[in-house]
């Protein structure tokens, strides 16, 4: 089965009732977790977009902390994959670049005062240097006056 465009997707949902949207939510919801926690988001947590930014935060302090007493770098490149994956998937649901910027920052300063040597780590270096080039991108789609409130915070974690 080949799927079809979104432009057709989002045609057909304009003409269905709101039961049968309903009932689409749902099973999509019980099919993939992926999609639960989109609706998840979308229904609980969208409306509080800072509150949303500090539970990503908190996620990710937690995680970090764990860290710590790991001295192995393989399972610390993994842990710190993992930690990224996650920020990943949130800053996708929320699809706000102001959301997404915090968040980025926020690893790379986690990353940076954990104590971890990953300027020795070519793998953790290069995670590094592609955050820093994602909040980049990012900043370049916000109007000007949000980018100068971000570029201090930027220049305190770039190498």
């Amino acid at each position: 089965m080949k799927a079809v465009s979104l432009a057709e997707v989002k045609k057909e949902l304009g003409n269905q009732d709101s039961e049968r949207l309903l009932e689409i939510c749902m099973r999509m919801a019980k099919h993939k977790r992926e999609n639960k926690e989109l609706l998840t988001y979308l229904l609980f947590e969208s409306y509080d977009e800072l509150a949303f930014v500090q539970g990503i935060k908190s996620e990710m302090d937690e995680q970090f902390s764990a860290l710590v007493k790991e001295k192995n770098l393989y399972f610390l490149k993994k842990t710190i994959r993992k930690i990224l994956r996650l920020a990943n998937k949130q800053i996708r649901f929320s699809g706000i670049k102001e959301s997404e910027i915090e968040v980025r920052i926020y690893f790379c300063r986690l990353l940076k005062d954990s104590g971890i040597h990953f300027d020795k780590s070519p793998v953790l270096l290069k995670m590094y240097q592609m955050q820093l080039k994602k909040i980049n991108l990012a900043l370049s789609k916000l109007p000007e006056d949000l980018q100068f409130d971000y570029q201090q915070s930027v220049g305190e974690i770039t190498l």
